[in-house]
């Protein structure tokens, strides 16, 4: 980890004429994208996996039509067709779940006081007013929401929100053009927890203001700047995607 410590204070070096004692909070951006345009190409296996996934719902329904009673049957022909299409029912999955690492060890780094016994000098540098290393309750202590260094968590949480809204709007779009799958006899029952789900996975991303207001101010530009990504990426290599062109019309 403090190799990756390291090349944030090196960036940061560089950063240093432009943007003064912002420099650190400037490269602590930058690092995080770059960090996700490595592993961009893993984003766009997953993407690939999902369309092919989507590829074969119409054949899943019928599938769920003809055996419906029989669910032992049902798992085996849908197996079946997955193994005949070559696609991977975890397609999309494993690609996410190899990036988690790289997130986790940038998420540990500016989100700790120390580093292999040592203080992280990281959050010794300020983003405007706001130290990296204070959350959203010592801005409040400091000078208020509307003080030097509220306004910055305040500049914070209007991004998160845009993002936020945007992923809801577009999420809400692409689950009503792709319905999640239903189960019983004759398909006329739910899935149980299935409705839940369904209305609080489209506020998933609202929950990042609560991430940031209790983080570090290093660890919030992180998040900020990831989910940011995120959002972006996913609206590009999922936007033939059904539902996701209205999303993006709504959007604009």
């Amino acid at each position: 980890m403090s190799v990756f410590a390291s090349l944030v204070e090196h960036l940061a070096d560089l950063l240093q004429p432009l943007f003064h004692a912002s420099a650190v909070a400037v490269a602590i951006i930058l690092f995080t994208a770059f960090v996700r345009l490595l592993v961009h190409p893993l984003s766009r296996a997953a993407a690939r996996g999902q369309r092919a996934k989507a590829r074969l719902q119409p054949q899943i329904a019928e599938l769920r039509r003809k055996h419906g009673k029989h669910p032992e049957k049902l798992q085996r022909a849908i197996m079946d067709l997955h193994a005949k299409e070559q696609v991977s029912p975890l397609a999309g999955c494993l690609p996410s779940l190899i990036q988690l690492p790289a997130f986790f060890l940038l998420y540990h780094l500016f989100s700790n006081s120390s580093i292999g016994g040592e203080p992280n000098s990281l959050l010794d540098h300020k983003l405007l007013a706001a130290p990296l290393g204070d959350r959203w309750t010592d801005a409040l202590a400091e000078g208020g929401p509307f003080g030097a260094h509220g306004l910055v968590y305040l500049g914070l949480f209007a991004v998160v929100v845009a993002v936020a809204t945007f992923n809801y709007r577009r999420t809400k779009l692409m689950m009503a053009a792709s319905p999640m799958p239903i189960a019983g006899a004759g398909g006329d029952q739910q899935v149980p927890g299935l409705g839940a789900i369904t209305k609080i996975m489209p506020l998933m991303s609202f929950f990042t203001l609560i991430t940031v207001a209790v983080v570090p101010l290093a660890a919030a530009l992180y998040v900020v700047t990831s989910t940011t990504w995120s959002a972006v990426e996913r609206a590009v290599l999922y936007r033939d995607m059904p539902g996701a062109a209205g999303a993006t019309a709504l959007a604009a």
